[in-house]
């Protein structure tokens, strides 16, 4: 029997887990068999991300096989810790370990004198535990404040106060990467450790030992690293010391999802929404996003986050919410007027270029207004405006705003001898009266940005005509 296979739960000595055959298997094999395994079947092993399936989740998956500790490079919002938050899903469903193990040591093959004692000391008696698969994950913040007691280890000296002499092994506490033996341990943001903690991890990633206050131990542990990181050419805080970017058997650099499809699944899947947002919200906000990560007033070597996408579409929705809240309306939808209040909040998660001050606000507006054109453009093509643009005739206004209700617009839109209105409707596949009321006011939007008709805002009003 292996670890791969399903361990019955009524193994409880050292003795019975002989008798059921099992064998041992490290971390980097447990990794390797089950990705393979899973890979045969067709089975994804990374439900939920998107737009890196020919790029960046290949080079992760020969890397696993290889065996090798990996540190995922790329800027902000990349979807770089929810790449490596999958890794336990392919660890095995439980592992069995010596009962009382501060390193929960493997059974069949233990790591410190005195586990080893133990086993010499009660055989077969030896109790052991299972221990799950999501307890075998650990994610530490790197910070300049981490010390090598956090991530290696320290004297306790408590242990040395019970009579223990100083190089005793048992007077060490030990720290979070010691810890993680027989598991992953995932660290984000590592330039931002300082390098003399960097210098520590040395040994404990090539060689299995640790130093502790002037003695070493060896200790071969069982542990998979993986970590995190901006570029070093935009992240001031620190960098990864040279010979600890040679520990890490892969380097693997992320990006921003390169489909427009890709974008939009993000959101959707990521962003916890209080109202409906159409698709054609989704896909503007997505298009504006990309759009921002193109521009040359954006910094760009700090990138422009999937989180300022999420939450775009989490304050569109809210906005919907606040009116439908104020002004009694039923089933709220997000409309044009909601995600132009997006903006407004979102603006200062985007960094500009030295020199665009005063112009942030213009490059957002303009590239807003391309983002919502190139969305509802190919969805209204060929369809004939112009007895809406006859219709505003000078006396006659489409009004619209952030507390103006789906009804409210819809009743104050001019009467039409044709059937424009659901036409629009059906070309946005809207068929409430908030998703009606979002497609038109999106159409009426177009006719402006082509220069069909005029547009006044103000007040938390706008006026076409």
């Amino acid at each position: 029997m292996t670890e791969a296979t399903t361990t019955p739960p009524a193994i409880t000595t050292l003795g019975e887990l002989k008798a059921a055959g099992y064998q041992y298997k490290t971390v980097r094999e447990e990794l390797r068999d089950n990705l393979i395994a899973k890979l045969r079947a067709g089975e994804d092993p990374w439900p939920g991300l998107h737009g890196l399936e020919h790029t960046v989740l290949p080079q992760v998956e020969r890397a696993i096989i290889a065996g090798h500790d990996i540190v995922l490079l790329g800027e902000r919002g990349q979807g770089k810790t929810r790449l490596l938050r999958p890794l336990p899903l392919l660890l095995d469903a439980s592992v069995p370990a010596v009962k009382g193990s501060e390193l929960r040591e493997h059974p069949l093959h233990p790591v410190t004198d005195a586990t080893r004692r133990r086993i010499e000391e009660e055989g077969d008696a030896l109790e052991i535990e299972w221990i799950p698969r999501a307890a075998r994950y650990s994610e530490k913040l790197a910070t300049p404040d981490t010390s090598v007691a956090d991530l290696i280890g320290d004297v306790d000296p408590m242990r040395v106060a019970e009579g223990r002499r100083l190089g005793d092994p048992e007077t060490i506490h030990y720290g979070l990467i010691p810890r993680s033996n027989r598991g992953i341990v995932a660290i984000n943001e590592l330039p931002d450790l300082a390098e003399r903690i960097q210098v520590a991890m040395l040994n404990v990633m090539e060689e299995a030992d640790i130093q502790i206050r002037g003695y070493m131990l060896r200790l071969p542990l069982d542990v998979v690293v993986v970590a995190s990181a901006n570029p070093e050419d935009y992240t001031n805080r620190g960098r990864i010391i040279t010979p600890l970017k040679d520990r890490f058997g892969a380097e693997i650099r992320t990006h921003y999802p390169v489909e427009l499809e890709d974008e939009v699944a993000v959101i959707r899947q990521e962003a916890q929404l209080t109202a409906q947002v159409p698709e054609v919200i989704m896909e503007a906000l997505a298009r504006f996003t990309r759009a921002l990560r193109e521009s040359e007033a954006v910094n760009q070597r700090a990138g422009v986050s999937a989180r300022f996408a999420i939450a775009g579409a989490e304050t569109v929705a809210a906005s919907a919410t606040r009116r439908a809240a104020v002004r009694g309306e039923d089933g709220p939808v997000a409309r044009l007027v909601d995600l132009e209040a997006a903006v407004d909040v979102l603006g200062g998660k985007v960094e500009f270029e030295h020199g665009e001050e005063g112009r942030e606000w213009d490059v957002l507006e303009y590239l807003l207004r391309n983002a919502v054109a190139q969305s509802v453009r190919r969805r209204i093509r060929g369809l004939d405006f112009a007895p809406l643009i006859e219709a505003l005739d000078g006396s006659t206004f489409i009004s619209t705003g952030d507390s103006v209700t789906a009804a409210e617009f819809l009743a104050g839109l001019p009467e039409l001898s044709t059937s424009l209105y659901d036409d629009i409707a059906h070309a946005f596949s809207a068929e409430s009266e908030g998703e009606r009321a979002a497609a038109i006011e999106l159409a009426v939007e177009a006719l402006y940005l082509t220069q069909k008709i005029s547009k006044d805002s103000g007040e938390g009003e706008t006026i076409y005509g």
